[in-house]
This record gives structure tokens, C-alpha cells and sequence, in this order.
């Protein structure tokens, strides 16, 4: 009997372990995954690859602070206070006019998209200004992305 138990065991572990003959048509339902990726279109080259915003105020007038050596925790929040402060009900072709002149690369759709970012030390760093139609105020952020340990 116990033999038996052992066989049957193995037999049933086997079993699993091939899985379902995909070949025979006996698929387990739809594919999880959309045929048609994505619709988002990737962002424009010209965003990628522009200079490094100086550390302080810039010719435009934002003040980048010293984003070098600052704390991504605590700069984040105060560079988006900045830039909603700063543009708060302003229009789009205003606010899209300043950010070039402070080195943002913007695209423009079914809202304004402003953008610098760029690699240094192996980090990416990305400041970003966007600007929702019909919005008050933009949304802005910054982060850091490294790679390795630094």
C-alpha cells in the first residue's frame, strides 16, 4: 500500500510538472496581456540630454538651488512650491515661454509638459513642470535616480 502511495505520488508530481500540452489547443483562456501595448506616445527626444541647470538662481530666474549635494526628500516639495507659486494663473504660453528660458525643454498637447533632464556621476536627474489644461497651477517635481551604489 504504501509503495502504491509513493507511485501514485510521483506519477501525479510528474503530471504537473509537464504542464498543459499548449501544442493541442487547450489554452487556460484569453492572454492576460492586450495585444495592442500601450497608446502613450514616448516622450520627444528634445527632452532628453540638455545642459545641467546651474546650482542657484538661473538666467530665467527659477532658482534651482544647490541640487547637487541636496536632499531629494526635503528639495522635491520645496522646487515645487517654488515653481506653483511662481506660475499660479498664469497662462500656458506664459509659463511654457519662462520655463525654456530657465533651460526646460517643453511639448505642448492636451497639456503643457516641461522638462530637464540629465545624467551626471551615473544619476539621473529629472525636474519636471506640467500644466494640466484649465488647471490654477502646474504640478512640478524633481527626482534623483542612481545607479550602483554611490
Amino acid at each position: 500500500m504504501r509503495n502504491w502511495l509513493i507511485v501514485a505520488a510521483a506519477c501525479a508530481l510528474a503530471a504537473c510538472a509537464s504542464g498543459p500540452d499548449v501544442g493541442a489547443g487547450d489554452q487556460e483562456g484569453p492572454s492576460p496581456f492586450p495585444v495592442a501595448r500601450g497608446s502613450l506616445a514616448a516622450p520627444p527626444v528634445e527632452t532628453r540630454g540638455h545642459a545641467a541647470p546651474p546650482e542657484g538662481v538661473a538666467a530665467g530666474g527659477v532658482d534651482f538651488g544647490a541640487w547637487r549635494s541636496a536632499d531629494p526628500a526635503t528639495y522635491a516639495p520645496a522646487f515645487a512650491t517654488q515653481i506653483q507659486r511662481r506660475f499660479a494663473g498664469r497662462p500656458a504660453s506664459a509659463v511654457k515661454a519662462e520655463l525654456e528660458a530657465n533651460g526646460f525643454a517643453c511639448v505642448e498637447g492636451s497639456r503643457l509638459d516641461c522638462r530637464i533632464e540629465i545624467m551626471e556621476r551615473q544619476c539621473g536627474f529629472d525636474w519636471y513642470v506640467v500644466l494640466e489644461r484649465g488647471a490654477a497651477e502646474p504640478a512640478a517635481g524633481f527626482d534623483i535616480m542612481c545607479l550602483g551604489a554611490r
